[in-house]
């Protein structure tokens, strides 16, 4: 028996885990082994740890990272829960290091749930759990295979996304579709919101799926060979504005990265004065007829009371929260209060790429 289709399925210390074996685990629910790393993969693994019909046996994580300015380790949002719900954790450096692969095989786990976890999982590894490794993946499968298609979706206009619960094999995303599930891409949509609502379906997804997978009753589909498409990994620079796209796409951009990598652009106060960095974190593109249709790309049309528009490539883009460097974010209009723009400055002058821009 087969799911329907995808329209309605469509700085913490730990000590050493004392890994369980099977042996010490001779029980009638299903062992469950989740590997994850990123807040997407926590909410997922909520979802796993509240559902009594199966035992999370092992969490996997990627190993703790420094970050700051101090470079204090910090552990991933995975570890944090299970350790906050009592249970074991590893985190190898590598998926395919030769002990927790042993230790892995040890637990004889039913099956090993996979989301954000933030690795290439090798042959050895998927071939351990009796019923393979499901991995929650955030796009509808085969669009936006790769490390961003939630920020990607919004970036190119994406009417709608969802999550997609695949066998996992040894390519990128490439594995036979179990379920899926569909939603909206709404117009305010930024990559933290959407982030937050597929996640949530996915945890549920995944735990409606889990039970009959686990039983012999879903046959998985092979991904269409037509409609591929390839999220890359973000780099900060993805974030730069580039005033010559039109208004529509870089108000996709901003809500796409927002909250990383943000977007951001340079400005000059004054004659003489040294650019400085602006980050957008809201904008909307301005309906049209637009009177400056000659105006140069990155020109500030309007600076006064809350309307702060910029000429784009094609139409004019009202900023609407932005955040000068080395201050907190606001409104446009307590931003102009302070005269920091006027009609005629120009937005986008290039400054050294490296600049640090506020968290």
């Amino acid at each position: 028996m087969s799911l329907p289709g995808t329209d309605r399925f469509t700085p913490m210390p730990a000590a050493e885990p004392v890994l369980p074996s099977a042996a010490t685990h001779a029980t009638s629910r299903p062992r469950v082994v989740f590997m994850g790393t990123a807040d997407l993969a926590r909410t997922v693994l909520q979802n796993l740890a509240d559902d009594p019909r199966w035992e999370i046996t092992l969490v996997v994580a990627q190993p703790d990272k420094p970050v700051g300015r101090g470079l204090q380790l910090q552990p991933p949002p995975v570890k944090i829960e299970a350790i906050a719900r009592g249970l074991p954790v590893v985190q190898p450096a590598r998926a395919r290091d030769p002990e927790f692969l042993e230790q892995l095989r040890a637990l004889a786990p039913e099956v090993v749930v996979v989301a954000a976890y933030g690795q290439l999982l090798p042959p050895q590894l998927l071939a351990i759990p009796r019923r393979g490794c499901l991995n929650v993946h955030t796009s509808l499968l085969p669009r936006w295979r790769g490390a961003a298609p939630i920020q990607w979706a919004i970036a190119e206009g994406d009417t709608e996304t969802g999550v997609t619960v695949m066998r996992m094999d040894v390519g990128l995303d490439t594995g036979d579709i179990l379920a899926a599930e569909r939603t909206p891409i709404l117009p305010a949509d930024t990559g933290q919101t959407l982030h937050d609502r597929l996640a949530g379906l996915g945890g549920a997804l995944v735990c409606r799926v889990l039970p009959a997978w686990l039983a012999g009753e879903i046959d998985p589909v092979p991904q269409p060979a037509i409609g591929i498409t390839h999220a890359r990994k973000l780099t900060r620079d993805d974030g730069r504005i580039d005033w010559s796209l039109p208004a529509a796409v870089l108000d996709r951009r901003i809500r796409a990265f927002n909250p990383w990598p943000g977007a951001f652009t340079t400005m000059t106060p004054g004659p003489g004065q040294p650019a400085s960095l602006l980050k957008i974190w809201e904008a909307a593109p301005m309906p049209p007829p637009h009177p400056h249709a000659t105006a140069t790309p990155g020109e500030v049309l309007a600076a006064t009371g809350d309307e702060l528009r910029v000429a784009t490539g094609d139409g004019v883009l009202r900023l609407l929260v932005v955040q000068r460097e080395g201050r907190r974010r606001m409104p446009s209009r307590e931003f102009l209060a302070g005269g920091a723009l006027k009609p005629g400055d120009r937005l986008g002058v290039m400054v050294d790429k490296n600049t640090a821009m506020p968290a």
